[in-house]
């Protein structure tokens, strides 16, 4: 497994960006990997449309892989588009998963996840930030009162 664990994925997990939680956040959600007890949790505020995220919190209890995701999740989360996370969640579970090309734009660093193909146990873990903030995306809209996106 060594590979899994290079110099950039555990810079990442050392170095994660906005940690903690937001004390006005519309929305919140938790997520765990079952296999391996890791969790993630995301608090997002929202634009008044709810298409944009403008603040970001992150508390991850995970892996390196975990922690690895969750800092290029915060990182670049703040003024991206609800689209724009949902495509880096699909890209990255197609990339696990099918065998796809890792994402494109602002979250390009999910590349170094690549390796995580060969392992499925570590999949989940991996997809955790990105599964949690979507679901705190949602949350935030319902508490917005605004209709919400397809997952």
């Amino acid at each position: 497994m060594a590979d899994l664990y290079h110099n950039r994925i555990l810079e990442l997990a050392a170095d994660i960006p906005h940690l903690g939680h937001l004390d006005e956040a519309h929305g919140s959600a938790t997520k765990l990997a079952r296999i391996c007890g890791s969790t993630v949790r995301v608090d997002v505020t929202l634009s008044e449309d709810g298409q944009t995220v403008t603040a970001i919190a992150v508390d991850p209890k995970a892996c390196a892989l975990g922690q690895a995701a969750t800092a290029i999740l915060a990182e670049h989360a703040v003024g991206a588009s609800v689209e724009d996370i949902r495509v880096a969640r699909d890209g990255l579970h197609a990339m696990l998963k099918d065998g796809a090309e890792p994402p494109r734009g602002a979250f390009w660093e999910l590349r170094h996840l690549e390796g995580v193909r060969d392992y499925p146990p570590r999949h989940a873990s991996t997809m955790l930030a990105f599964e949690a903030v979507l679901e705190a995306i949602e949350a935030a809209r319902e508490a917005l009162g605004l209709e919400a996106v397809a997952s």
